[in-house]
């Protein structure tokens, strides 16, 4: 099996890459190098079945020559974190609309299978209940910047599902939740890494707002595992699966969880939102996922409590 990973030397696309050449797949990665690094596959470069290209995806004559060439195409490419949301606007916007919309008119083109990765953001300031996939939508306002990553994906999602019901094109949405683990950076405002990094360094350790808001955290090698698992299942095709952990935890909680972890005399700074992104940014107050749908499917059950993932962010940092 062949198979395209975009972003694939990214926090989630590298580890992806190297669970696909556990299974003796031929990997075909593309990345810009924009958040993606080539140390994320360093430990791969030098696998014969692992084919590397410095590109955008938004390059249509490369792109139409990488999907000729696989069976799969796992589309991970994307502008990510708050931070990078808050402070590029324009660049978030136009690679997740421009770059999703170039990957599906291809795969199209040669009919080849998509995985189209999503995000929990779509949901929302849904806060009632753990999220469904069927669930409605609670949108912010469009002058709150912050939804713009959120709106993006959502239009990946029409567009996917569109050439899913017109087209008959295999495609596979998956809506990750608060994925971490080795490798994830916290320039970008991914918050368990800056925790651990400020803890160990003695730093304080940043919350945003009164820490209260709750999240759920779910290890890269358990979404790996699900995105691969979902990719070969047939009865995925043209659906939506959030992937996830179901245990929530509030910001507060988790820094303080961190702190102990590490033995850090670090202190917890609360730091209001305005002072952390500036104007224009709002924040949801819960999300954590109901993961029957696709535990019914595949018999997904997340193998990382809180714990172990804090742990193994903690390890990677020391080393």
């Amino acid at each position: 099996m062949k198979a395209l990973i975009t972003g694939g030397a990214g926090f989630i696309g590298s580890h992806l890459a190297e669970r696909l050449l556990e299974l003796d797949h031929e990997v075909f990665i593309i990345d810009n190098l924009w958040t993606g690094k080539l140390e994320n596959i360093s430990n791969i470069q030098k696998d014969e079945r692992l084919h590397l290209v410095v590109d955008t995806i938004l390059n249509e004559s490369v792109m139409n020559e990488l999907i000729f060439k696989v069976d799969h195409i796992y589309h991970l490419a994307a502008a990510v974190g708050v931070r990078n949301i808050m402070d590029n606007p324009v660049e978030t916007l136009d690679i997740n609309v421009k770059g999703t919309e170039t990957v599906l008119r291809l795969a199209n083109r040669f009919k080849k299978k998509v995985l189209i990765a999503s995000t929990s953001e779509v949901y929302g300031k849904h806060v009632d209940h753990a999220l469904s996939e069927e669930d409605n939508r609670v949108m912010g306002s469009v002058k709150k910047r912050r939804w713009a990553y959120a709106c993006s994906k959502t239009l990946d999602e029409f567009l996917a599902l569109a050439y899913f019901d017109e087209k008959k094109l295999p495609v596979v949405i998956t809506r990750l939740f608060n994925t971490v683990g080795p490798r994830q950076t916290g320039r970008y405002g991914m918050v368990l890494p800056n925790f651990v990094q400020s803890a160990l360094l003695g730093k304080p350790i940043p919350v945003f707002g009164d820490g209260t808001q709750s999240r759920s955290f779910t290890h890269v090698n358990d979404v790996v595992g699900a995105l691969v698992k979902l990719m070969g299942e047939q009865k995925a095709e043209g659906d939506i699966f959030n992937v996830g952990n179901d245990h929530e935890v509030t910001i507060k909680d988790l820094a303080q969880k961190v702190k102990e972890m590490t033995e850090s005399n670090s202190e917890i700074e609360f730091i209001p939102y305005e002072k952390a992104y500036g104007p224009g940014f709002e924040d949801m107050e819960r999300r954590c996922p109901n993961i029957d749908k696709i535990r019914d499917l595949i018999g997904y059950n997340p193998s990382h409590d809180l714990e172990s993932i804090i742990q193994s962010v903690i390890d990677y940092f020391k080393e």
